[in-house]
This record gives C-alpha cells, structure tokens and sequence, in this order.
C-alpha cells in the first residue's frame, strides 16, 4: 500500500506538470485520447512496480494498448495511469491514477488518486479504506440508503440514457450525477453517493483499483446477473456492472 501511494503521487504531480506546460493529444486505434501525461504517468507507476516486486506481473494500459502486455497470474497488478484523459485534456479535474492489486480473481487493494482534487483514496479488502486530503487521513465508509432518494453516479462519456433509465426504474432516486473516471466508486465508498451502474464498457485497469477500495468501504461490486465482478478475463473487458453501497 506504502508503494502504491507513494506511486500515484508521483505520478500525478507529473501529470498535472505536464497540463501546466502543454501537451498534444493523440488518437489510440480505439479512437480514445493519449498523451504525454499518460505514458510518464505510466512509467513512473510500472517502473516502480516491477522494481519493487518482479515476480508480480503488471498490466497497464498503455502497455497493452502497445502490444506489450504480460501474462497476468494468481497475483497481479493492473494500471491505468490516467483514468478520465478525456477529462484531462478538456480541462477538468475528475481524472483518477489507479493502482490496482488482484489476487485469486479479485482486486484486493486499490489506490485512487485524483491529483488535480488534491485527493487520495486507499483500501484493502477485509480491512477498510480511507481518503487522504487537506484535512489529513480518515476512515470512509458507505452509508446506508437515504430515505428520500439515492444519489447515482453515471459515465459521463460511455452508456446510453435510456439504458441507465431502464435500469433506474422503479428506484426512488434524489439525484444523478455524470462524472467521469473512477471517482465515481468513490463517491460510492465514501458516502456521497448511493449507486454506480456501469452499461456500457470498461476494461479491468479502469475498476480495479477502485472497486478494492468500494468494497474495502463496505460497498458491493457485482455483474447484472449478482456475480461478484472478477479480473485476468480474456481480453481485460469488463462486463455491466453494479458498484451499490451495501
């Protein structure tokens, strides 16, 4: 966990180093944006890894993205250095670092850094999850679901307005929030919010890392069908998937 954070600090201070002096964006074979912000950002992340621990292999976006992804095993880790570049390049501050550890199928520990917010998110699995701000460290925790209506978290970019409506049919709901990013799990884990459906496509790098430190916080990652969401899938695509507190 001391690596991981360390890790994500860097490397957002390189990225908000890199916004500060410039930089071009560039298009993927996706047609999803790149820049210089998430190869450095990415360098510094999976230097350190492999560095530190060269027997657990890592999975990172841009890697795989270039063709040079590792074989994943019982244990490993997976990287996106810059979740949310569209946000990034557009000027906002809702992108995340992730740094992820899965082990057995499961994201076990996850740090979230949201660097242009000044936040940090960190949770293991079975023993809690905090948020590290201006204010210092503390405790976070999901809370239980408000009598007047659920606070929802929805992709700002990906998933169609009538599936997500579909899917929020016959809930009592206060508020709906587009946010971009895996900051939305941690509105979820932090109590500021209720629920995260995802319909439309995710990779595995884009949630583990927040989904540990959800379901550190108490809340419930699962497919449509009730599944616990898993990781190493073919592909690293991840299905639809639920982030609901509790």
């Amino acid at each position: 966990m001391a690596l991981a954070i360390g890790l994500a600090t860097r490397a957002g201070a390189a990225i908000l180093a890199i916004r500060a002096a410039g930089f071009e964006t560039l298009a993927k074979h996706d047609r999803s944006p790149v820049t210089a912000a998430d190869h450095a950002a990415e360098a510094i992340i999976v230097g350190g890894l492999r560095a530190a621990y060269p027997g657990i292999p890592v999975i990172a976006e841009e890697e795989v993205a270039g063709g040079r992804a590792e074989i994943a095993g019982d244990m490993f880790w997976l990287v996106d250095p810059l979740d949310g570049t569209r946000e990034f390049v557009a000027g906002t501050e809702d992108f995340t670092v992730n740094i992820g550890l899965v082990r057995d199928g499961r994201a076990v520990l996850g740090v979230v850094g949201a660097p242009a917010l000044g936040e940090l998110f960190c949770g293991v699995v079975g023993r809690g999850a905090s948020k590290h701000g201006e204010t210092g460290r503390h405790s976070i925790r999901v809370r239980p679901p408000p009598p007047g209506g659920l606070v929802v978290m929805a992709s700002r970019h990906h998933g169609g307005l009538a599936e997500l409506n579909g899917f929020l049919a016959g809930r009592r709901v206060a508020s709906l929030h587009h946010v971009g990013s895996s900051l939305k799990f941690c509105r979820v884990a932090e109590g500021e919010a209720d629920l995260y459906p995802r319909l439309g496509r995710t990779m595995e790098w884009d949630t583990a890392a927040a989904h540990a430190v959800a379901e550190a916080a108490g809340a419930r990652v699962t497919g449509l069908d009730g599944q616990p969401l898993s990781y190493g899938k073919p592909g690293f695509e991840n299905p639809p998937f639920v982030c609901a507190a509790g």
